[in-house]
């Protein structure tokens, strides 16, 4: 590990490092809140290197996140980590040809790192194997759940050994409950680490901002939430009129939204509130009406799209998410001098805000791409040999239709519809009740998988169903 960290340049660890590295050496199941950036990546790879045996070419660690990007990252820096030590390491992520990969699985690439559903479709097709698994790592886990990888995730645990005692690690910038349900069915009585503060737990929210051309508020808004892509989120405004307005912006892009306000009646409110507990409401927009009382457990975040005009209210609007032992995501759009107010909200509350840069219109792009191949490559995946033979007379007009700028149009509404109607409306829950992780030791058994849920999808009346 030391001629590792030499190699890398390391003249010290980072925090994240220094906390997380003992706990997988001892073969310890963890849960660990860290930052994007904060060094989490050789946390978990370099204690990884020390664990493999180079003279085993089975797959001995496999490393699941939710980008190619993320991949080649990861591998990129296992493979510096490695050095000459004999360990091997390969990328494995869709949208590329199959043969390098296969190369690196052919050569017993002991260390795996890549995408849920690339991941799978090796493993369908007996190209990997999982039977000499030992360490299993989610990286980015929150991220990997709101890319829709849930269920590809679930039919990758039918593929890990029965009877080997496999130690996994998650790593997520938060712990939402959707996260916590995942740890109870992948991981042995995992123990929670937190870098955001200067204890051990994990029961907190993180205060994230964006400063944002006021103009440009309402667009912005979307394209954070096409990049965080909430299962579910109240959002704060602190006018009525401000509450409608955001409302018809986010029902006219697509989005699962109604309002809440003073003017409608009790029992409308009392509605309204049990649909977002349900799950059959994504994004409730909401006055400060709704910052009191209220408890949801399965909400992920808050977003204020602007500072509340009585510093107290911001205490009740980011108490609505990071409930019942998870965490959750309070974000707040701030203009000109509404990031000094936020800022003087923090002072007075002791809380850390951490900036972020919004989304640019390539990077939801990338990220609705990535998302929707995801979706596709798992769609195709179920179809039987009848379906795939069916589907092949149309090969012909997708060459067709993709060499002139109408046919891409059609091609683009197609795909357009397809990524609305399945990710935009309310998401489907994990439906395991939900535990809270352990703290300590003790013994019990990982949960059977289930079978493979599908994505709700809208009629086109605007009513929604459940798939079968």
């Amino acid at each position: 590990m030391q001629e590792a960290a030499r190699r890398a340049g390391w003249t010290e660890l980072m925090p994240v490092q220094r906390r997380a590295i003992p706990y997988m050496l001892e073969k310890r199941d963890l849960m660990c809140q860290s930052r994007t950036g904060s060094g989490k990546t050789g946390a978990f790879v370099l204690p990884i290197i020390e664990r493999v045996d180079p003279g085993n070419i089975a797959t001995q660690a496999l490393v699941l996140v939710p980008t190619r990007e993320l991949a080649s990252q990861v591998a990129a820096e296992a493979t510096l980590l490695a050095g000459d030590s004999g360990v091997k390491v390969v990328s494995v992520y869709g949208g590329v040809g199959y043969g390098p990969q296969l190369k690196g699985f052919q050569e017993g690439a002991q260390i795996v790192v890549g995408t849920p559903g690339r991941i799978l479709d090796h493993l369908i097709r007996r190209s990997l194997s999982l039977n000499g698994l030992r360490i299993l790592v989610f990286d980015e886990a929150d991220r990997m759940l709101s890319m829709g990888f849930y269920p590809d995730m679930k039919r990758i645990q039918e593929f890990l050994p029965d009877k080997a005692r496999i130690n996994a690690y998650m790593f997520s910038a938060t712990f939402p409950t959707q996260v916590i349900r995942l740890a109870k069915q992948f991981m042995h009585r995992p123990e929670l680490l937190s870098l955001s503060r200067d204890r051990v737990h994990v029961a907190e929210t993180e205060h994230v901002f964006y400063a944002v051309p006021g103009m440009e508020k309402d667009r912005c808004l979307v394209r954070i939430i096409e990049t965080e892509n909430p299962a579910s989120a109240i959002i704060f405004c602190n006018t009525k009129a401000q509450v409608h307005y955001v409302t018809v912006v986010l029902q006219r892009f697509g989005y699962d939204a109604d309002e809440l306000s003073a003017d409608l009646k009790q029992r409308s409110r009392e509605r309204l509130i049990e649909r977002l507990k349900k799950g059959n409401l994504r994004f409730l927009v909401a006055t400060d009406l709704a910052a009191r009382g209220i408890d949801i457990h399965e909400l992920s975040h808050v977003i204020l799209f602007e500072p509340p005009e009585d510093p107290e209210l911001y205490i009740h609007r980011a108490g609505r998410t990071g409930r019942a032992g998870a965490t959750g995501q309070a974000i707040t759009l701030v203009f000109g001098q509404e990031q000094s107010e936020l800022m003087r909200i923090g002072r007075r509350f002791s809380i850390e805000f951490l900036e972020k840069q919004v989304p640019s219109d390539d990077d939801v792009a990338r990220i609705a791409s990535e998302r929707l191949t995801a979706m596709l490559e798992a769609r195709l995946r179920d179809r039987d040999k009848l379906q795939s033979e069916r589907m092949q007379r149309f090969l012909p007009l997708t060459q067709a239709l993709s060499e002139t700028d109408e046919g891409r149009n059609l091609l683009a509404m197609m795909l357009d519809d397809y990524y609305q109607e399945t990710l935009h409306g309310p998401q489907t829950p994990l439906t395991d009740t939900p535990s809270e992780p352990a703290t300590g030791g003790g013994d019990s058994s990982q949960d059977k998988p289930r079978k493979k849920p599908r994505p709700r999808r809208r009629r086109s009346g605007g009513g929604r169903k459940s798939g079968s």
